[in-house]
């Protein structure tokens, strides 16, 4: 029996793929046991305890940024919290550890090296946040999920997926899906969408211009978010929703995405090999950006500048692209090039790896 210790939260980011990965370990072997490490302010003390998970406490330590007070008592409350996770690794058992970036990875990488127990770490951005990089340079293996993270000894092993997106048969869900949303099926749909709290822009942009998208032949899906909604409908050619409880069910039945490119959004409609049309966050260090990058390079997607999405680039961009059947298959085959759907069994395999060496 092996025990694992999966660190990392705060965000969905951060949790979604942990989680994955904690699937893929139980479903190999349910004997094993499998604890995940967070803090109790990040979205795991609320998504772990509800997949079946046991959450393990280590206290929020930002790293300090300017010279106040919280940088003057950054050192005492650094110590405890690479205690608390020592407590942890001897307390349980711990084999072997794995994290994916957040507040709880930093003291793990550190208590699990100076308990010599080895931890591998998973990056889903292609700009790494700090805790791994300094993970990665003491690791047993480091994954990450585009080409080009700048990580030591990164290794590309792809995103680990929700179980329901990895396996997800479209085809066979599509008659499924398009009665969810009131769709018909045998006609094809643009997927828009931008984040659970929606895009502003992507929404005005579609306001201005989902007419021209349906008269080109498409129906549309449109998920604007609750605090941002902006578009209406009058037709059931154009469905608006406020959000997709059953993103499955909505990549199931996209034949065309645009949306914003977080790195786990990039790596699911990659993996599906669904056409997109990037619109990378400008607010923030740029990854977005950085994230739809090789998928861009590969052929699979396009990206248009937040700045520069409008109706009138819908129209003269987007409105054709949907007309051209040649180049959404081109895309189509170059997205399923550059995805993966075992990301959750490559980390597993880098676990493996960590444990053997």
């Amino acid at each position: 029996m092996t025990t694992y210790l999966l660190a990392g939260g705060g965000t969905a980011g951060h949790v979604n793929p942990l989680l994955a990965v904690a699937d893929a370990l139980r479903e190999r072997r349910p004997d094993d046991t499998v604890l995940v490490l967070g803090t109790r302010e990040g979205l795991e003390a609320r998504l772990v305890p509800e997949r079946g998970y046991e959450l393990l406490f280590v206290d929020k330590v930002p790293f300090p940024r300017r010279p106040d007070r919280a940088a003057a008592a950054f050192p005492m409350r650094w110590r405890r919290a690479v205690g608390q996770v020592r407590a942890h690794l001897a307390a349980r058992g711990v084999d072997a550890v794995a994290g994916f970036g957040g507040y709880a990875s930093a003291p793990a990488y550190v208590a699990a090296r100076r308990a010599r127990v080895p931890f591998v770490v998973h990056e889903a951005n292609a700009r790494p946040g700090l805790a791994n990089v300094l993970g990665a340079r003491g690791a047993a293996a480091t994954g990450v999920v585009f080409e080009g993270t700048p990580l030591r000894g990164a290794r590309v092993v792809g995103m680990p997926l929700r179980r329901e997106i990895a396996r997800l048969d479209r085809a066979g869900r599509r008659a499924e899906a398009a009665a969810a949303f009131g769709l018909d099926p045998d006609r094809p749909v643009l997927l828009v969408f931008g984040g659970s709290l929606g895009a502003r822009r992507l929404n005005e942009a579609l306001a201005g211009s989902w007419r021209d998208v349906v008269a080109s032949g498409w129906q549309v899906l449109h998920a604007t978010g609750e605090r941002n909604r902006g578009a209406e409908s009058d037709t059931p050619d154009y469905r608006v929703v406020p959000y997709l409880d059953r993103m499955d069910l909505a990549l199931a039945l996209a034949d065309a995405v645009v949306s914003r490119s977080g790195a786990a959004t990039v790596s699911e409609l990659s993996a599906l090999g669904i056409p997109t049309v990037y619109v990378p966050y400008a607010v923030g260090n740029g990854e977005q950006a950085l994230n739809a990058r090789g998928a861009v390079a590969a052929g699979a997607a396009r990206v248009i500048a937040d700045a520069e999405f409008t109706p009138d680039r819908v129209r003269s961009e987007i409105v054709p692209l949907l007309g051209d059947g040649g180049e959404l298959a081109r895309m189509r085959d170059a997205a399923r090039a550059v995805g993966t759907v075992d990301g959750a069994a490559n980390v597993v395999a880098l676990l493996d790896e960590a444990r053997g060496a």
